[in-house]
C-alpha cells in the first residue's frame, strides 16, 4: 500500500465549454454550475490521492474574480495540497480561454476539503502528501492554518487549540 503521494500524482484537469443552458440572463456562467464542475475536478484529484471513495466536506475560500462568458472554454486544474488523517485539501485554479482568439487567463480559485470514506461512510486514513516544488511547499504549509481556521469556524476546534493560527499573531 502506498503511504505517500506527490501532488503532481493527484493533478486533475477538466475542460468545459460554456453553453447557453449554463448561463444567466447576462450571458455569464452561473456560479453554481462552476462550483459543480469544480467539485467534480477536486473529487478526481482527491480520489487519485487515496484511491478511495471521497466525499466533499467543505467548499472553502471560493474566489470569483471575473465573469465567465457564454462561448468561453473553462479549464479547471486541481491537486491535493495536503492530506491529514482522513481529509485532503484540494487547490483549484480556473482559467478561461476565448474560443475565438485562444487567449487564456486565470479567473477563479478555490480550496475544497474531501474526506475518504469506506462503504459504511466512515472516515478512513489517506496517504501522506509529500510536496516537492516551492509552490507545493507553500500550499502544504498553509494548509494546516486553513484547516484550523475551518475547524474553529465550524465549532469543531477551540480557538485556543489552533496553534498554527495563534502563531500568526504572536
Amino acid at each position: 500500500m502506498v503511504t505517500t503521494r506527490h501532488p503532481r500524482e493527484t493533478f486533475s484537469s477538466t475542460t468545459k465549454f460554456v453553453l447557453p443552458n449554463d448561463t444567466n440572463t447576462l450571458g455569464n456562467l452561473m456560479g453554481g454550475n462552476l462550483l459543480h464542475w469544480m467539485d467534480i475536478a477536486a473529487a478526481i484529484a482527491a480520489n487519485r490521492h487515496c484511491r478511495q471513495v471521497v466525499v466533499t466536506a467543505a467548499v472553502n475560500n471560493v474566489s470569483f474574480q471575473k465573469p465567465i462568458k457564454l462561448g468561453n472554454i473553462v479549464i479547471i486544474e486541481s491537486q491535493v495540497t495536503r492530506s491529514f488523517r482522513s481529509s485532503m485539501e484540494v487547490y483549484l485554479e480556473v482559467f478561461i480561454e476565448n474560443s475565438v482568439t485562444g487567449k487564456k487567463s486565470r479567473c477563479n480559485e478555490a480550496m475544497y476539503t474531501f474526506v475518504a470514506v469506506d462503504r459504511q461512510e466512515a472516515p478512513i486514513e489517506v496517504p501522506e502528501t509529500i510536496p516537492e516544488t516551492k509552490e507545493e511547499i507553500v500550499r502544504f504549509e498553509g494548509a494546516l492554518r486553513r484547516r484550523q481556521l475551518r475547524l474553529v469556524l465550524a465549532g469543531k476546534m477551540k480557538p485556543t487549540e489552533a496553534t498554527e493560527l495563534k502563531a500568526l499573531f504572536e
